[in-house]
């Protein structure tokens, strides 16, 4: 309910249950990309590798997984093309528009433009439209509240929900216009989802008030052309490697893993080495990198949602629901059900333990712990044949997923910002991002090691390695925690 009151938030402090009223402009775009995003995602591996009469493209199964997890990655990577273009360029405000508007035109060239060239031209301006959007939507909403301001943390809340309810619903109804009527009709959904997320924002652009429109450090006349130069430099490298054969889809997957972590050791270097970081930032930089580590191992199992899983969903998962068969790609919507529903929970929990929560190192431990013994789940079903694994089974696999993302995701992005130096904290939010890439990335790497006859192996040693992982880091957390000098 809108309500009129004397605080920062919008028009005439205009406020919605107590929030600024620009929380639901962004709270409404953020839902209908994330319905974009994942309703498109969890359709495109089937897409790539499933047979030409059935529609889809016929890639190799490892080719096709692949993909998936170096788009993953690349979207991750396109956040720090997104935050520059907010700082130099644009502001926060106009890119995440422009970047909901880049979105949806790839969703439309995936539902229109056929064979790989419409892969192509679709998920580059997915992920470079995604990465706009992602890197600027949550900085535009810290905005809206002033520092010490006590309702900022329920209006992430409620952000993160518009993304899970997003990334529930999108899968939900892709799935179901793929089987009934063909892929390029889920993706047109996705496309249309994007364009109403875009209405709304564009219709209610005015709450938002004068937030993000400031452009903090503009880009000069005279570095304009060098920019371009640069700008197109990239691109004429990345044509290269590709006309050349040096990378193909069957290694994109390996490359952009090579690339996110050269370009997370350049980062790190950069910020250890600077004479901006004073002595105590610089001890918890270090700090900051076994989680770092612990974060991309979390990741590379939790994203194989969208390659392996997605895999083991089409041909083991028996999905007969009182005799109606539901699309396999609905393994996408388990998990955020988990999230809306054991969210709640976790903030109660939290509060409750006050100064008893375990640390944040033991948190990412538990993390990274949950998600490898996760994966020893899918160990009882390993050695059959066919779509034999019930799907209330991997529902409830689902939320030992959800718990441990719960215990390492948002707080990942709360110590980032505690962590980061003050000369680089833009830059430090994309470190973070690039641990989530990596490990997105790594995701469709490993998922061309899987092959229905060695499950038991495939689950178990990934399984096992993150636990290992886990263990480490808590056997690290009381040194890490030190390094944190205070920061808890």
């Amino acid at each position: 309910m809108a309500t009129t009151a004397r605080t920062e938030g919008g028009p005439a402090g205009r406020t919605v249950f107590g929030h600024p009223i620009g929380l639901a402009n962004l709270f409404g775009v953020e839902l209908w990309e994330r319905f974009s995003f994942y309703g498109m995602l969890t359709i495109l591996g089937y897409y790539l590798y499933y047979s030409l009469t059935d529609g889809g493209l016929e890639l190799p199964k490892a080719t096709a997984t692949g993909i998936v997890g170096a788009y993953g990655g690349l979207v991750y990577l396109s956040t720090v093309l997104g935050g520059w273009i907010a700082d130099r360029v644009l502001g926060m405000e106009r890119t995440v528009l422009y970047g909901g508007v880049v979105v949806m035109c790839g969703h439309i060239a995936l539902a229109v433009i056929p064979d790989l060239a419409g892969v192509a031209v679709g998920l580059v301006l997915v992920a470079l439209g995604s990465g706009a959007l992602k890197a600027n939507a949550s900085s535009l909403l810290g905005t809206l509240y002033e520092k010490g301001d006590p309702r900022a943390d329920g209006g992430f809340t409620l952000f993160y929900l518009g993304i899970n309810l997003g990334a529930f619903i999108g899968p939900l109804l892709t799935g179901l216009l793929q089987t009934r009527l063909g892929f390029h009709w889920g993706f047109g959904a996705a496309a249309v989802g994007m364009a109403l997320g875009l209405t709304q924002y564009i219709v209610f652009r005015r709450n938002l008030g004068d937030h993000g429109r400031t452009v903090p450090n503009p880009l000069p006349r005279s570095a304009i052309g060098w920019v371009a130069g640069i700008g197109v430099l990239i691109v004429a490298v990345i044509v290269a490697v590709f006309v050349t054969g040096l990378v193909k889809l069957s290694n994109l997957s390996h490359v952009t893993t090579g690339v996110l972590v050269v370009a997370s050791v350049v980062y790190f270097v950069v910020m250890l080495t600077s004479s901006k970081v004073a002595p105590i930032e610089r001890t918890r930089l270090r700090a900051f990198i076994p989680l770092f580590i612990a974060n991309a191992v979390f990741w590379s199992l939790f994203q194989q949602i969208f390659t392996v899983l997605a895999v083991y969903s089409d041909e083991r998962m028996n999905w007969s629901i009182f005799g109606w068969t539901a699309p396999s790609n609905w393994i996408g919507s388990i998990e955020p059900i988990w999230i809306i529903a054991l969210s709640p929970v976790f903030a109660i929990m939290w509060t409750r333990l006050g100064g008893r929560a375990p640390t944040t190192p033991r948190k990412f431990a538990y993390g990274v712990i949950g998600m490898g013994a996760a994966f020893l789940l899918f160990l009882p079903m390993s050695g059959t044949t066919g779509r034999t694994v019930p799907a209330l089974l991997v529902v409830g696999i689902m939320a030992v997923f959800a718990i441990s993302e719960l215990l390492l995701s948002p707080i990942g992005l709360s110590v980032t910002t505690k962590l980061a130096p003050e000369a680089f904290r833009a830059q430090m939010m994309a470190l973070y991002f690039f641990s989530v890439g990596l490990g997105t990335a790594m995701s469709g790497v490993l998922s061309g090691y899987y092959d229905p006859a060695r499950e038991f192996a495939y689950f178990g040693i990934l399984g096992l390695v993150a636990i290992v992982v886990g263990a480490v880091v808590f056997a690290l957390s009381g040194w890490i925690s030190r390094l944190m000098e205070g920061v808890h």
